[in-house]
């Protein structure tokens, strides 16, 4: 356990090497994210949309502007969870979950350059285990995607994201939504990299999954104003559990409880255990190949 434990963490230090020496390569992955949060959270203000001006309430009578307001919160409690959420608050945490698909996706650039340099065969030639080859990649995915997200939240901070956390435990409990969600998808990526060898294929792959995986989420817009089909496609999109889980534990304060969190971290559990499984045993075949 601790040779495993050590190897793992020697093949994470030579990425997260690479990565904290290359600032352009963090730029580069959190620049869409903060384009989607910047330009479309701010220029599409639902929340603007959907609040009728003070000077046409200042025109009704009394109980007229009461019944405007509870229809107005109870509208905004059904798309957003609640009415103290604006919509760039919800999509800037939606944003902290699509930084980690991003940093998933570029995660597997790395197997395939090191299969073209010679590396990758190199590293089979000594004698650790070829899990720890996977394992240790995921690790530093992990690493470099939640402090990518966590840059992410640091800047809708000063853009107008408006936190309301209960406490610490909601805190560790958003860091671990992160975590499942960042090391699920990377494992997925390396795995099949490792099985497909050619880097234009990843190339492909990336493209492929990554919008549709997004869009089919609620990282910009409820999933109750999806048509059917999209909301189905949404309720099994791991994406949208573990986005969900963040604006909860995140933007809702005190009125967050267990039957909220619970089902969205039983279905990411369950979809990182599948992953974890899928992920060695793809990669124990490609790596006996190599």
């Amino acid at each position: 356990m601790i040779r495993a434990f050590s190897e793992i963490s020697a093949l994470a230090r030579r990425e997260l090497t690479k990565w904290y020496r290359s600032p352009i390569l963090v730029f580069m992955t959190s620049v869409q994210p903060l384009l989607w949060m910047g330009l479309y959270g701010k220029a599409l203000n639902l929340t603007g949309l959907l609040r009728i001006p003070d000077d046409l309430l200042s025109q009704l009578p009394p109980e007229a502007t009461s019944r405007i307001a509870d229809i107005t919160n109870e509208v905004l409690s059904r798309f957003f969870g609640s009415a103290e959420i604006d919509f760039f608050s919800y999509i800037a945490v939606g944003m902290m979950g699509v930084i980690l698909l991003f940093t998933s996706m570029a995660s597997g650039m790395s197997v395939a350059w090191d299969r073209r340099l010679g590396f990758l065969g190199k590293l089979l030639c000594t004698p650790i285990k070829r899990s720890s080859i996977l394992f240790g990649k995921v690790s530093a995915a992990v690493v470099r995607g939640v402090a990518q997200s966590l840059l992410v939240m640091l800047i809708g901070l000063s853009l107008g994201l408006r936190l309301r956390l209960a406490g610490p435990a909601e805190l560790l409990g958003a860091l671990l939504i992160l975590v499942l969600l960042c090391g699920s998808f990377s494992t997925i990526i390396i795995a099949l990299t490792l099985r497909i060898r050619t880097w234009e294929y990843h190339i492909a792959i990336g493209n492929l999954v990554t919008l549709p995986l997004m869009f089919t989420s609620s990282a910009l817009y409820p999933v109750s104003l999806m048509p059917d089909w999209l909301r189905l496609l949404a309720s099994v999109n791991p994406l949208t559990h573990g986005i969900e889980a963040l604006r909860y534990l995140l933007l809702l304060g005190e009125s967050v409880t267990s039957q909220l969190i619970t089902p969205h971290l039983v279905f990411l559990l369950a979809f990182s255990a599948s992953s974890y499984l899928l992920g060695s045993y793809l990669s124990s075949i490609s790596l006996r190949s190599i």
